[in-house]
This record gives structure tokens, sequence and C-alpha cells, in this order.
């Protein structure tokens, strides 16, 4: 089945099941992304953008680690998608 839009402009299925297939794996991709950059933040220091960030703030969520972290688990619905349906073909 293909959208009106793709219908609209003449994209083959070909196309639009790439672009599915590009999509799905960007969306992988946000999650561990995040992560890293998380990680680097924390053990090279943010430098003075984590220290303009959590300006005045003063809570635990401040600053560029937190915010990595939490943009990590935002996005980490396509890997919790990914392992259900790899679970649901192992228990068949």
């Amino acid at each position: 089945m293909t959208s009106p839009a793709s219908v609209a402009t003449g994209a083959s299925r070909d196309s639009v099941v790439a672009a599915r297939h590009l999509a799905r794996w960007l969306g992988l991709a946000a999650t561990p992304t995040f992560a890293i950059m998380a990680a680097l933040t924390a053990a090279l220091g943010g430098g003075p953008d984590d220290m303009l960030c959590a300006a005045g703030h003063g809570s635990l969520l401040g600053g560029m680690v937190p915010m990595y972290l939490l943009m990590s688990a935002f996005h980490s619905a396509a890997w919790l998608k990914l392992i259900s349906e790899r679970r649901g073909v192992a228990c068949r």
C-alpha cells in the first residue's frame, strides 16, 4: 500500500520501500548516538557549552549529559520495537 503523497509524486514502490528502510535505520541510529554523546561529554567535560546549559538551574537535569541521556531514552522506541519483533519471531 502506498501513501497518497508517493502516488502523487510518481514515486515507485521500490523507492517508498527504500525510504521506509532508511527511516527505520535512522531511528535505530539515534539512541546509540545520543548515548555515545552523553558518555563523551561526561568523560571529556562539557566545557563552556555545558556551563551555559546548566547555568542558573541547580537541578540534576541541568547540563548536556542528562539532556543526551533523556534524548537517548526518548528515541529508544525504535530499539524496543525491533526487540519485540525479534522476540515474536523467536517464540513462534
